[in-house]
């Protein structure tokens, strides 16, 4: 018998989450998922129209071979590889799917044909491992060991077993897919020079790229934004955009979202997703990783997908299988339902601060219970959206009857949602809440009663740090009081009340500490919810008839994640409300959630800057660490899109909105948060009138054939690419310059120079900022050497084709705190030989010109935040060998092993304080000569000139990242192996 080891968390809105725990001798636990029949209903229509992608085949299965081992396996594996690719050992469980009316939709591999119970308990989320590890069984890439592995998964997960897996797809946006797209150019360059045939690079599964991190705010609180913020965005990105318009024509396999589409992880929920593939009469689920990290959105349509790095993203277009370790699974129970006027966004926000309690880096989360019922798929989506921010790799909800209503809602063809839904059930990975429920086993289980959910934002500084909206007052004055760190700014008593009054084009204008200067309704995470849009929307309304404005200095937009949101704002005939309040539509893109928010008026960034206020943004995104959203807001605040709106007219954080009115009405009465806030009945009656099936038909019927814009760049229809070497854009990387056939070997480091020593949550934006190109920066001097004037210096995310500028920009972030300067903010450093002050890049080109190694010292949870490839090429490029922290963020470490950094942690309870470090000294690593000789997180010794020596733990967790290692990353690795079959 089992007894659960489960967590029960209940919500304690008071203080922390209470938290009691049950020991068991099991390291699992039986959850029961069991429960009562539920009535699911629609405010939906069904819509019939054939929705699907005719995607090119993929290369035969003997041609994708890559090797997953290491030396000395190695030789064996060219061994191999002239009789690799046996038959698939379960071709046995094939089996045929009829259709009701006769036919069939195609075979499958069988997992109830397996007849082994222990399938019957796995969750969801690993029965979509175990079908692909059976469907893509060869005994080379994937092994019957591995099927088994999967099978047991409550006893091999424990032990972090590791297996094979290989996604049916990958998803990229520009700012990932740009590097991306240069770096399988530059393949082909070096296949070429190797003698081999250059295109063996290609996409071996579908590549679907949206183009949606360009646009930013320009212009806001105008009817003509969209149309001016695009015009712009082509200016600047007009040669970004023609090389990802050649690659979509070079390579095979690869769909391009033009800009101006919507936000990649809402066009992938309402049009991408397939949730079951049919490729040439095999069925099977669909699954996919993505260059973003927020991939996880389409986890809440039942598909299983999470965010990797660029450079592993790319193995996986080239057939290379992804080596992971089995995760665990904790299961989340969802009882109950909100009450009325309780967001989908205050839920994620509850969600991930529980989920950050408990610890689930690495795992899987996944969501059951009476609960799902009262969930919207949009609701879903919200949630699995933020798994990032909570730690998980992927936020899971199974399919069930909410999912194929949406299906039908979004236009998938009946006969589709049909093939979906008969695949699944016959798979037993549907969800049918009228049948008893299996009991499943989860690693460990949270419980959450919907009811006990209350409105909050998250903020000053992290998407974890939830603040009850009833508390939001004395929060921010604790924050003003607090020393500097994630919830303090050390605002002196005397100087907390302060007015900075100023003149806005001729209008009086003050602002304080805790004024608002941006609201922004942006962001896939909120802005696919229709109830949570149109819930605004509402809000702006009821303002308007009550005679309240949003000031003019607060700079307010609207960035929608799809054309749908646009049709059925205007269907409600609420949109003209949003724009009365300066809430214009911006664009189609991510804007201000990932730092294109645009600048501020020249007058709100004296008055800021002179007088040292902390101004603050208040944005319905899924990141908030400082220096992100605008370089001049120091406090940013996560919250509903509803809550933008009332935060911006009341123009200040600073605010209770349960006791203090938000302002003075038409009347001349106060009007109260309360008067302008909508019931969730309210919200459920526009949605039902206005979310149509017809307006996503439309909307992704178009969405492929562009506007003038795109179709008018005209691009070379060639498979190499000419590269222009005086582009400050698209540059040719020098990752393969001099490679041969031989892999270099593992190196040690030597003698090594502390470039930074940080403490702990450095995020992949303090590593490589994706916003502003600061006018004094290295980046800046680069482009003003070859004649970029500043208007065009466009963003760090935008410039990530040329690595000239990207080494620039590493570490380049306003806020980043490096010890080595003693207190002092802003992105230098002490070349340590010299004792100069140096900015980071100058400083790393100091080390390198000498030949000196270096490394960087950091704390917990080191590259944390977005799924930024450029955050471990960066570094690379700037010399670094190695990084010592406490822990890293799962995708971060992953990309630093793929450039060849080697992730070392300190011993539990050290640091680099504990242990006396000061970054002062110099660094030599133990590693074996011999890749062989290394093993997957062994310790290693590393020593310093002051005499001091200490343990870390080598964080190559796979005998796969060994491989790399040895290749000197994974993208060289891949090479050689192509170059060889």
């Amino acid at each position: 018998m089992y007894v659960s080891s489960s967590i029960h968390i209940k919500p304690n809105f008071n203080s922390s989450f209470s938290v009691s725990k049950t020991l068991s001798k099991s390291s699992s636990a039986y959850c029961s998922s069991g429960y009562s029949s539920l009535g699911f209903s629609s405010t939906f229509r069904s819509p019939r129209w054939s929705y699907g992608v005719d995607w090119k085949s993929p290369i035969s299965l003997k041609a994708q071979i890559r090797t997953a081992a290491v030396t000395p396996v190695l030789n064996n594996f060219h061994r191999k590889l002239t009789t690799m690719a046996s038959e698939n050992p379960f071709k046995g469980i094939l089996t045929s799917l009829p259709k009701p009316g006769g036919g069939e939709f195609g075979k499958y591999y069988s997992l109830p044909a397996l007849n082994d119970p222990r399938i019957d308990k796995l969750p969801y989320s690993i029965r979509i491992l175990l079908e692909s590890a059976i469907r893509n069984c060869d005994n080379f890439q994937v092994k019957k060991e591995d099927v088994e592995k999967i099978i047991d998964w409550e006893n091999t997960s424990p032990k972090l077993a590791e297996i094979p897996f290989k996604p049916a797809r990958v998803l990229l946006q520009d700012f990932t897919g740009v590097p991306a797209v240069v770096d399988l150019a530059c393949m082909r360059d070096a296949m070429n020079k190797l003698g081999s045939n250059a295109d063996k690079i290609n996409p071996l599964v579908p590549v679907d790229l949206v183009i949606d991190h360009s646009v930013q705010v320009d212009v806001a609180r105008s009817e003509n934004a969209v149309q001016a913020n695009m015009e712009l965005e082509f200016q600047r990105n007009k040669e970004r955009f023609a090389f990802l318009k050649w690659g979509s024509n070079a390579f095979r396999n690869m769909l391009v979202v033009p800009p101006g589409s919507g936000i990649v992880h809402q066009v992938n929920l309402e049009y991408l997703g397939r949730v079951v593939f049919n490729r040439e009469g095999l069925l099977y689920p669909d699954s996919v990783v993505g260059t973003d990290s927020h991939t996880t959105m389409i986890d809440g349509l039942g598909v299983a997908g999470w965010g990797v790095g660029g450079i592993e993203a790319e193995a996986t277009m080239l057939g290379q299988p992804m080596s992971m370790v089995l995760p665990g699974v904790v299961g989340f129970k969802l009882s109950g339902k909100l009450r009325s006027g309780v967001t989908a966004t205050d839920l994620v926000l509850t969600v991930t601060q529980m989920l950050r309690k408990h610890g689930v880096v690495g795992k899987f989360v996944e969501f059951y219970g009476d609960g799902m019922g009262e969930l919207s798929l949009a609701d879903r989506a919200t949630i699995a959206n933020m798994s990032p921010e909570y730690g998980a790799t992927m936020g899971f909800f199974p399919v069930d009857h909410v999912t194929l209503q949406y299906l039908k809602l979004t236009g998938r063809s009946d006969e589709t949602v049909s093939m979906i839904e008969a695949y699944l059930r016959a798979n037993n990975m549907f969800v049918d809440y009228n049948e008893p429920q299996h009991e499943k086993v989860y690693s460990s289980c949270l419980y959450l009663d919907l009811a006990e959910v209350e409105p909050c934002v998250s903020g000053p500084k992290r998407p974890h740090d939830r603040v009850p909206l009833k508390e939001m007052k004395s929060d921010w004055h604790s924050c003003l009081d607090n020393k500097v760190g994630f919830k303090g700014f050390a605002v002196p008593k005397d100087a907390q009340e302060k007015v900075v009054k100023f003149s806005f084009h001729g209008q009086d204008a003050e602002l304080k500490h805790g004024s608002v200067v941006i609201a922004a309704i942006t962001s896939c995470t909120n802005t696919s919810n229709p109830s949570v849009m149109l819930g605004a929307a509402l809000v702006a309304k009821k303002a308007c008839d009550l005679g309240l404005n949003v000031k003019p200095w607060v700079k307010t937009s609207l960035a929608p994640g799809s054309g749908v949101v646009t049709k059925y704002l205007l269907q409600s005939g609420l949109q003209k409300y949003l724009n009365e309040q300066g809430f214009h539509i911006v664009g189609y893109g991510c804007t201000t959630c990932i730092g294109n928010s645009g600048d501020l008026d020249e007058s709100v960034s004296s008055a800021i800057s002179e007088n040292d206020i902390v101004a603050a943004a208040v944005l319905s995104g899924n990141r908030n660490f400082e220096g992100r959203v605008h370089p001049l807001t120091r406090a940013n605040y996560l919250a509903s899109p509803p809550l933008v709106v009332a935060y911006a007219l009341a123009g200040t954080v600073d605010i209770d909105f349960e006791k203090e009115p938000i302002g003075v009405g038409k009347d001349g009465k106060n009007v109260f948060f309360r008067d302008i806030w909508p019931s969730t009945e309210e919200i459920a009656e526009v949605v039902q009138s206005s979310v149509l099936p017809d307006m996503f038909k439309s909307t992704y019927e178009a969405i492929t054939k562009g506007n003038n814009m795109w179709n008018q760049l005209s691009v070379p229809a060639t498979s190499l690419y000419s590269w222009e070497p005086s582009s400050t854009y698209i540059h040719e990387p020098p990752y393969f310059k001099d490679m041969t056939m031989d892999p270099p070997g593992p190196n040690g480091v030597k003698d090594a120079y502390c470039l930074l020593n940080f403490g702990d949550s450095i995020t992949t934006d303090h590593i490589s900022p994706a916003g502003s190109i600061h006018k004094d920066s290295p980046a800046a001097k680069y482009l003003n050497e070859r004649g970029v004037d500043r208007r065009d210096f466009n963003s760090y995310g935008s410039r990530r084709g040329n690595d000239e500028i990207m080494a620039r920009g590493t570490f380049a972030n306003i806020r980043i705190v490096n010890k080595l300067l003693n207190g002092e903010v802003g992105p230098k450093t002490i070349h340590i030989p010299s004792g100069e002050k140096l900015s980071v890049f100058d400083a790393a080109m100091k080390y390198k010109s000498a030949g000196q190694d270096t490394i960087i010292l950091a704390g917990a949870e080191y590259g944390s935040g977005s799924s930024r490839d450029w955050a471990a090429k960066g570094p690379m490029l700037l010399g670094v060998k190695a990084v010592i922290a406490k822990s890293f963020e799962r995708i971060h470490r992953s990309n630093l092993v793929g450039m060849g950094i080697v992730p070392l942690c300190f011993k539990a309870g050290e640091d680099a304080d504990s242990l006396g470090l000061t970054g002062h000294e110099r660094y030599t690593i133990d590693l074996p000569d011999n890749i062989s000789e290394i093993r997957p997180g062994q310790d290693v010794t590393v020593r310093t000139d002051t005499g001091k020596s200490f343990t870390c733990i080598v964080r190559f967790d796979t005998e796969v990242e060994l491989a790399y290692f040895n290749h000197g990353g994974i993208l060289p690795y891949v090479i050689r192996q192509l170059s060889q079959q």
